[in-house]
């Protein structure tokens, strides 16, 4: 079995990154006025984008004004998908091809978030193909994998995670990058989050797992964020932990404010 040290953030040159999943919520013209906004605050608090990067994923149909937005403003914030197909383009009414994506200058591309699982039916061999189709056309994946409460109590707090990435794995070449977000689903919208320690547990077996079939050079340059109720008040507790790079954040992002200060967590708390 392959080993990765863990607890070298800094070390291993990973770089945060707090991301907002903006879900359904927001219409081209909110998302232009929410992504302006947010870019101002970030700015008149001096954030460093190179030191803690920050991404909003908004609805497919806002994503052509947030491109314009950002190249015309020159806005070091990054965007990308909330979910993209399987299949290139084609037949195939109502899905958005990853080339599509990849033309609105979209960086990454969430694939296999719960929602996507539980009401929409992405299957494990799904969420590997599309991964697969994201790769090819030049989208960084961010995989979500997580347990539900019955997975929980039935298999204890890793075992689901690291399966499902395991099934994605294979889809993505060597040397390929690639993010992981830990969400575990009875913590998503319920204002309970996983505690820290609970985190940087499946955090550190997702990391062995990559080490395990991708090697310690991936394991150690892949970022793996935590996700479920994430709000300004605990992302330090969990930016603490030495396998938790960054939080994929779900009703916080849709706040300015809050969701400036979840980013600006290295400046309003001692990690």
């Amino acid at each position: 079995m392959a080993s990765v040290t863990t607890g070298q953030v800094q070390q291993s040159g990973r770089t945060p990154l707090i991301a907002g999943n903006w879900k359904m919520n927001f219409d081209h013209l909110q998302a232009i006025a929410f992504v302006q906004k947010l870019a101002w605050s970030l700015k008149d608090a001096g954030h460093d984008f190179g030191a803690v990067e920050v991404a909003v994923f908004p609805p497919f149909t806002d994503l052509r004004s947030v491109q314009t937005l950002v190249s015309a403003d020159k806005l070091p914030i990054v965007y990308g998908s909330q979910d993209v197909s399987q299949y290139a383009p084609g037949a195939y009414t109502g899905d958005i091809a990853a080339a599509f994506l990849a033309q609105l200058d979209c960086t990454y591309a969430i694939i296999g978030h719960s929602e996507r699982r539980t009401l929409f039916g992405d299957t494990d061999e799904i969420v590997a193909a599309k991964t697969a189709a994201a790769v090819a056309s030049g989208l960084t994946p961010l995989i979500c994998v997580g347990e539900t409460a019955d997975d929980l109590e039935q298999h204890g707090a890793s075992a689901v995670p690291v399966a499902q990435l395991n099934a994605v794995l294979d889809a993505i070449p060597a040397g390929t990058d690639f993010v992981v977000a830990y969400e575990p689903v009875w913590a998503i919208g319920s204002g309970q989050a996983a505690t820290p320690d609970q985190a940087q547990q499946v955090a550190a077996a997702l990391r062995t797992a990559i080490a395990d079939r991708k090697g310690d050079e991936a394991a150690s340059a892949t970022r793996i964020l935590y996700g479920g109720s994430v709000k300004a008040e605990n992302i330090a507790g969990f930016m603490r932990q030495p396998d938790v790079d960054g939080a994929l954040v779900g009703g916080a992002s849709l706040d300015v404010d809050g969701f400036s200060a979840i980013v600006r967590y290295q400046k309003h708390v001692g990690v």
